[in-house]
């Protein structure tokens, strides 16, 4: 990959360990790294935001080549892997850090969102009306390092065998059929 081309984007699709394993599979995905964003707090922790009380979500944050993969395609692979019709929580998860938001850069990037959401909603994908939040970007935190590749470290652990990884073959089964995954 040609790393002066590259973009990112940023968003929340509920628990970061499911949405981030699945992005950093994908082909054209330099990064996919999990954090916070939208809260008021700097350099909040987990056990902070983990309250609600910080107004952060967790969120992915990729670095991608667009000449590789779309932001189309990164939108579709976002609402495929969570349920952007449940407001504050996925599944089990509840409060306002799982909540499904799009973080964007700029008014173009905020256009081409816009348009994700609504050909997603338009798809049937998911039953209901989509709660999906639109906010300015301002600012990432990585999250501590022992949440980037949580999953991959950790498969046994009774969340990651019950939630993270039924997700993961699905996905991996959807996306890999379409040829957009990395050689394993």
């Amino acid at each position: 990959m040609d790393n002066n081309n590259l973009e990112q984007i940023t968003f929340g699709g509920g628990c970061f360990w499911c949405v981030e394993s699945c992005f950093n599979m994908l082909k054209g995905v330099h990064s996919a790294v999990s954090g916070y964003s939208g809260g008021h707090k700097d350099h909040p922790t987990y056990e902070e935001v983990c309250t609600g009380a910080t107004g952060h979500a967790e969120v992915v944050q990729i670095t991608y080549d667009p000449a590789i993969i779309s932001y189309e395609q990164l939108m579709d692979v976002f609402f495929f892997l969570h349920d952007p019709t449940q407001l504050n929580r996925q599944g089990n998860d509840v409060g306002t850090q799982y909540r499904s938001v799009i973080y964007y850069k700029d008014e173009a990037e905020k256009a081409k969102a816009e348009e994700a959401i609504e050909k997603s909603q338009q798809s049937g994908r998911w039953a209901g009306t989509y709660v999906t939040e639109l906010t300015p970007f301002d600012k990432f935190w990585p999250a501590e390092q022992y949440h980037q590749g949580y999953y991959n470290e950790n498969p046994t652990q009774p969340y990651c065998s019950a939630v993270v990884g039924p997700k993961i073959q699905k996905f991996k089964k959807h996306y890999g059929e379409l040829g957009m995954l990395n050689a394993e």
